[in-house]
């Protein structure tokens, strides 16, 4: 791997879609995670642009990781970069799986190739019945107090923007969502495989998916960049904008580049 630094709270090892019109260039692609709508990417959007086209994939509609990719596949143009946060992450892995030629560019945000253990595979059944029972609203309450860094929970602009794309997505497409999640394959064997350019960026305040999860991906996919954003949890792109923002516009002109 290669060690870059240079911004304030980052360290950095290397080793139907929603579409926004764009000049020509790249075309981007972003995944939400679990219960997060488009707006996930919002701080994120006008910077993409900047290389070309951008859009947002919809996995509201299916309950297999391997729907979603395939959905994915089928509206997105012939080549384009790839970006996946926490369950988007999982659906870029299985995107690799399908069509690996098709992509150009790779960014795995605050997810894992790892499959849910016995305790993340019991806390979702948890989830699932809570929502079966009618508690979604408190079950999205809830679940916030563990998304963020510790230093940033007791803040309310992100409380507001987590309901807010969680009762977007609302709780039938989380239940088909949970169910995807917990049914995904183990995405390690195929990580050496990886040969576009790739980032892999993490908070290191991340209690959900830890950090050892990044440094397990970058180490096995050749020439990946690691990114360890400092306080930061599982919502780094909004609780560092502009560490994420470094990284991610680092592998867009990575890409260019090489293009």
């Amino acid at each position: 791997m290669w060690l870059l630094e240079g911004f304030p709270g980052l360290s950095v090892a290397c080793p139907s879609l929603l579409g926004i019109m764009a000049p020509p260039g790249l075309h981007t692609v972003f995944i939400p995670g679990l219960l997060c709508s488009a707006r996930l990417y919002d701080p994120h959007l006008p910077a993409a642009r900047t290389h070309g086209a951008v859009t947002v994939a919809d996995r509201r509609r299916d309950d297999t990781i391997h729907g979603m990719a395939a959905r994915l596949l089928d509206d997105a143009p012939k080549r384009f970069v790839l970006v996946g946060l926490s369950m988007g992450g999982y659906v870029a892995h299985e995107v690799m799986r399908q069509a690996p030629d098709r992509v150009i560019g790779l960014a795995l945000i605050s997810t894992s190739a790892r499959p849910d253990s016995a305790e993340q595979l019991d806390n979702r059944q948890g989830q699932r019945q809570a929502v079966l029972d009618g508690r979604f609203d408190e079950l999205v309450e809830a679940v916030f107090s563990v998304l963020p860094d510790p230093v940033n929970v007791a803040d309310e602009h992100l409380r507001a923007w987590w309901r807010l794309m969680a009762h977007e997505v609302g709780a039938e497409a989380f239940m088909s969502q949970l169910d995807a999640v917990m049914a995904r394959p183990d995405s390690r064997p195929g990580l050496v495989s990886i040969t576009c350019p790739t980032a892999v960026i993490h908070g290191t305040g991340d209690r959900l998916i830890t950090p050892d999860n990044a440094a397990e991906t970058a180490d096995a996919i050749p020439g990946a960049v690691l990114t360890l954003v400092d306080r930061a949890g599982h919502m780094l792109p909004q609780e560092q904008p502009v560490a994420a923002h470094a990284a991610l516009t680092a592998l867009l002109d990575r890409v260019t580049a090489s293009s």
